[in-house]
Formats: structure tokens, C-alpha cells, sequence
């Protein structure tokens, strides 16, 4: 046994132990005085959040959610980083990607990117971006022996592929120099169109590269398509899992060994505003590929290399400013999980092609990050963090068993052909939008403190994408359906539609559901009128008929409703009101609809923009 000096920092030696058994009782008197009455491990459970994946966080982590073995960073099971040295170096890879049609503007916003702290480009071809012809002249004036490049040309990826290795030969780039990823991945091009691709192609470039250009990977193992199809963590780690598998398998049965097959693959994965579920995941998906590399018989080869974007389903077209706080909170996820290349996807990708402005703060939130938060400086910040190791075991678990269900289906292109991983993303969409439409999961700017009057950001058109496979969702969907609603509306008529507040009683009683009920309202482009700022069962009809509205909302306590919500519902539905709301919960007579918290919003909306007449 080791006995430590006494250097003065024992610190509450002196106290005993806390145990886990006096937390819960502190717990469930806490609980009690909110009127729960739960002990024991029901008192811990009352406070745990239920995620997808049928993961669970728990309010307290101990030392017993220690990870049994996450070995060192660098070596497997890589949980801790895909290198020993981590980004303490120099960062992760700032990586900017590039989508417009033009030649010309997207070699301007190339060389601008270049110019100012990003690291490497990704670059849409084809379908994707620029025509495969016209890559010479989007990458005209770039150092290719410097700066790594990364194609993404979905069907297209041999002739760009090919059209790069040009490049890199007439610009004199030795073998060795050549860097980043040509991006072949059939099966998520598939997954995105329907459209089954030969492999062969894919397997031709990986045995190119792994003979002459050791700092390129052929091939992307691209997980944003079920991402983007409204899947979990977990299957995003499943359905990655299986697609690198089939590659290898393609890989190795064209006489590449397995080691140098693992170097041809680069992973993508999507980082979003969850931080912690983020981080875990990137450490989950090293975990489980080094378990794949150890059962193929090169556990040395199972260090993923990953490649981060910024989920595009949780940026949102209203109020799009607040994307760059989303992809702030992304970015350091990724970076602290591990990944080794990041994008930062502009806060106006959703409205189309990004300017310089949104390039430069997307650029600059990485290197923020790297240069000013020094958050690189660190190997795996969080690993020992109780939590976070637990999470990324569980997190791990479950994209296992999600990866086995698509291997007995027959492997990634079978169970996308059966329609199997469809159904599988459907029905965890089906449940996510559920609490997206009660605000169980709030949208800042657009369900929870939308802005009615603020003007529309507009951008050019962006390349529509390949369509016709997994559909593409978005957490703002069913909110912008109802405010584009509205905006026609407002468009035809010169007004919006209108919702009356009729408050009761004093500031002190009202405010907080006027509050509630304007912002649930406005969440669906109906403008709520709050003028006067009280009524009374004489003054409601007329401040009622002043207010250019055809519903109203009571909003108050429950003790002015007691006092007075039977005879104000009554003067409002004498003064024309089509339906009267209340804000909270009770039985009252003339009222028609009650909101609050955890009622269905979107239901609630589109119900009164229909009663309104709004099309």
C-alpha cells in the first residue's frame, strides 16, 4: 500500500463520506415540499430525463458509472482520441464546406476561407456543387500540397476523384503530399436517392490510393443522411457501423489486407447542440470501430478518423441569428469529443447559399475555440467524467445492437432496400415531433420567443440536393408551416392573424401566462394583442372589438379565473369572438380551448389558423 505525504491538502479528511443512500433522503424531502411523495431509487428516478435510445440521464453520477477501460488516446479502444497526441498540436481541422454551382464565387469564397484560419475545404461536385469540368477553375490559386481537400459528388465521385488526381499531378503535388478524401460512399448516396452504385469504382480508387497517395483516404462513411432522416445517436452509430463494414468487406475481397483497408475510410458524423450526447457519441463511435477492426484481426487499425459537421435538422430558418449560438455549442461538442476534422455549418444554411459574412463566423467560431478557449489543449476533456463515460458505455450498447439488427437484415444496402432503416428513422421522428410540438423540445426563435417582425434573411438559392431516398427532416418543419401560413396571410390581407389577450387583474397576476400564451401564439404567426393591459367583465367586449382579433386568450391566476373568467369569456364571445382560450387549466363556461405547458402547440395552431380562415 502507498501512503501519501501530508502535504496540507486533505481537504474534509476530517468529514465522513457522503453515501448515496443520504443524498436520496435530502432528495425526497425536496420532493415532497413539490408534493411527490417517491423514496429511494424513485426519488433519483423522479429527477432522471428520459433521451432516445431508450437512454436514460440520471440527476447524480458517482464513481460506480466509472468506465471499466478506456485505454490511453491513441491506442484502442480509442476512446480517448484516434491519436496519442490528440488536436494539442494545431486543432482539429477546420474544415469549410462549399456548394455553389459557380466556379468562379466558389473559388473567390475558397481562397477567402484560406486566406482566414480554415484548414481544409469541402467541396461539393456534380450534383452536389460545381460542375466535375469546372474544378480546375474552382481551386484555381489553391496550394493543393497544403491545404487538404475533401470531394463530395455523390454519384459523380470517379470522374472527380480522377479530375483531382489531375490536379494534383499538373500542379507538380508529389504522391506523398496529396491529402484529404475523395469521397466515395455509394451507400449514403444511395440512402439519399434510392440510387444503387457500383462499388467497384469505390474499391478501384482505394487500391489507387493505398499504392501511391498515403495521405489520401478514398473513401467517406457518411452517417448525416440518417441524421438527417430524423434517426437517434444510436442508429446514426448503427447504420455508420454497417456501412464501414460492407466497405471493408468490398475492400478486403479485392486483396486490400484489413489494416489498409480501415486507412481508406473516413467517418462523418453530426454534431449537434446536445453537447454531452455529442461527445459521447464521437467517443462511442471510436469505441465500437475499434471493436469492429479487433474482431477483423487489426485491432492497431481501428482508429477512426472523424469527421464533424454541425447538424443542419436543428438550424432554423426564423430567427436564423441564433444558429451561430447552436453551432458555437456543436463545434466545442466535437471538439472536445475528439473529431479530428470540424465543419461549421453558417447560420444562414438553411436559407440558401451562405455569404462572406456567414463564412467568416463560421470559420471563426473554430478558431475562437482552438486560439482563445485553448479547448484543444486538452486530450479528451472529459473523459473521468462520470456522467460522460456512462453515457458514452450505454450510447455504445445501443448503437451495437442497432448495427446487429441491420447485419441480420442483411447488411446497410439490404436493410435500406427492405425499407427497414426508413422505418426505423420514421419512428423516432414520429416521437421527437411529438415533444417538438408540445415545446417539450423548445426552438429558441421559433416555438419559444418568436419575433413576428423581423425581417426575412435571404440568401441565393443553394443546389437542391440529391432527393428521392431517406427524407430530409428539420426541427422548425411543422412551426414554419403554420408561419408561412401567416406570412401569406399577412401578404393578401396586410395583417396578420390576430389573438386578443384579455388579462385580468394586476400585472402581478397576469404577466407570467399573457407571457406563456404570446409567445405559444406568435410561435404559430399569430400576433397577440395585449392592449389594454387589463380588462374586466365591462370592459373586455370593447377592448375585444378594438383589437382587429376573431379569438381571445384569458390570462391570469387562478384566482381572478375563479372571480371572473365565467362572465369575461361571456362578454367576449357577445363581442364576436369566434373561440375564447385560457391560459392554464380548469372548466369554465364560454371558454372553448385550454393552453399550457405540455399541450399540444402545433395542434392548438393549426386548428385556430384554420378557424380564422388562414390558408
Amino acid at each position: 500500500m502507498t501512503v501519501l505525504p501530508d502535504d496540507g491538502l486533505s481537504l474534509a479528511a476530517e468529514f465522513p463520506d457522503a453515501t448515496h443512500e443520504q443524498w436520496h433522503r435530502l432528495v425526497e424531502g425536496v420532493l415532497r415540499k413539490s408534493g411527490k411523495d417517491v423514496s429511494g431509487p424513485a426519488a433519483e428516478e423522479a429527477l432522471s430525463t428520459a433521451l432516445e435510445d431508450g437512454l436514460i440521464t440520471r440527476p447524480l453520477y458517482t464513481a460506480r458509472d466509472a468506465a471499466s477501460d478506456v485505454g490511453h488516446p491513441g491506442f484502442a479502444p480509442f476512446v480517448r482520441g484516434g491519436t496519442a497526441g490528440g488536436s494539442a498540436a494545431t486543432g482539429w481541422d477546420v474544415r469549410q464546406r462549399h456548394a455553389s454551382t459557380d466556379p468562379a464565387r466558389t473559388n473567390e469564397a475558397v481562397l477567402a476561407d484560406l486566406e482566414h484560419g480554415v484548414t481544409s475545404v469541402w467541396l461539393g461536385v456534380g450534383a452536389n456543387g460545381v460542375p466535375v469540368s469546372a474544378l480546375a477553375s474552382a481551386l484555381r490559386g489553391v496550394y493543393l500540397d497544403l491545404a487538404p481537400i475533401a470531394l463530395d459528388a455523390g454519384a459523380e465521385f470517379v470522374p472527380a476523384a480522377r479530375a483531382l488526381l489531375g490536379l494534383y499531378e499538373t500542379a507538380g503535388v508529389p504522391d506523398a503530399s496529396a491529402r484529404g478524401t475523395l469521397g466515395a460512399d455509394v451507400l449514403a448516396h444511395e440512402a439519399r436517392t434510392g440510387e444503387a452504385l457500383d462499388p467497384a469504382g469505390a474499391v478501384e480508387l482505394a487500391q489507387l490510393c493505398a499504392r501511391r497517395y498515403p495521405g489520401l483516404r478514398a473513401l467517406a462513411v457518411d452517417a448525416l443522411p440518417y441524421h438527417e432522416a430524423g434517426g437517434s445517436a444510436a442508429q446514426e452509430l448503427g447504420a455508420s457501423l454497417a456501412t464501414g463494414v460492407a466497405y471493408l468487406r468490398d475492400l478486403t475481397a479485392a486483396g486490400l489486407p484489413v489494416d489498409e483497408a480501415c486507412a481508406q475510410l473516413e467517418f462523418r458524423y453530426a454534431a449537434t447542440a446536445d453537447q454531452f450526447l455529442t461527445i459521447a457519441k464521437l467517443r462511442a463511435a471510436r469505441r465500437l470501430w475499434a471493436r469492429v477492426a479487433e474482431v477483423c484481426g487489426a485491432p492497431a487499425a481501428g482508429s477512426q478518423r472523424q469527421h464533424a459537421v454541425t447538424s443542419s435538422v436543428m438550424m432554423t430558418r426564423r430567427d436564423p441569428w441564433v444558429n451561430m449560438l447552436r453551432t458555437t455549442v456543436a463545434c466545442m461538442a466535437a471538439g472536445v469529443g475528439g473529431a479530428d476534422a470540424v465543419t461549421v455549418l453558417p447560420f444562414d444554411h438553411s436559407l440558401g447559399l451562405p455569404d462572406a459574412f456567414a463564412r467568416r463566423i463560421a470559420r471563426n467560431t473554430s478558431t475562437i475555440l482552438i486560439e482563445e478557449s485553448h479547448l484543444a489543449r486538452v486530450i479528451d476533456p472529459a473523459g473521468g467524467s462520470w456522467y460522460v463515460e456512462r453515457l458514452t458505455d450505454e450510447l455504445a450498447q445501443a448503437g451495437w445492437e442497432f448495427f446487429q439488427e441491420i447485419e441480420r437484415a442483411g447488411g446497410q444496402a439490404a436493410a435500406l432496400r427492405s425499407g427497414m432503416i426508413g422505418e426505423r428513422l420514421a419512428a423516432t421522428w414520429a416521437e421527437r415531433s411529438k415533444k417538438l410540438a408540445k415545446r417539450r423540445e423548445p426552438i429558441t426563435g421559433v416555438s419559444e420567443f418568436p419575433q413576428l417582425t423581423e425581417r426575412p434573411v435571404e440568401r441565393d438559392p443553394a443546389p437542391s440536393g440529391p432527393s428521392g431516398g431517406l427524407p430530409r427532416v428539420r426541427r422548425d418543419e411543422a412551426y414554419e408551416a403554420l408561419r408561412a401560413r401567416s406570412d401569406a396571410h399577412l401578404a393578401r390581407t396586410g395583417a396578420r392573424p390576430r389573438v386578443f389577450l384579455a388579462a385580468l387583474g394586476p400585472a402581478a397576476a397576469h404577466t407570467a401566462r399573457a407571457t406563456f400564451a404570446a409567445n405559444l401564439f406568435q410561435a404559430g404567426g399569430i400576433e397577440a394583442v395585449h392592449q389594454p393591459a387589463s380588462v374586466d367583465p365591462e370592459s373586455a367586449a370593447e377592448a375585444f372589438g378594438a383589437s382587429g382579433a376573431s379569438v381571445a386568450c384569458l390570462c391570469s391566476s387562478d384566482a381572478l379565473y375563479a372571480e371572473q373568467a365565467d362572465a369575461v369569456a361571456q362578454a367576449l364571445k357577445s363581442a364576436g369572438a369566434e373561440r375564447v382560450f385560457l391560459a392554464g387549466r380548469g372548466e369554465y363556461a364560454g371558454v372553448d380551448a385550454y393552453v399550457f405547458a405540455g399541450c399540444d402547440a402545433v395542434a392548438v395552431l393549426s386548428s385556430t389558423l384554420d378557424r380564422m380562415g388562414v390558408a
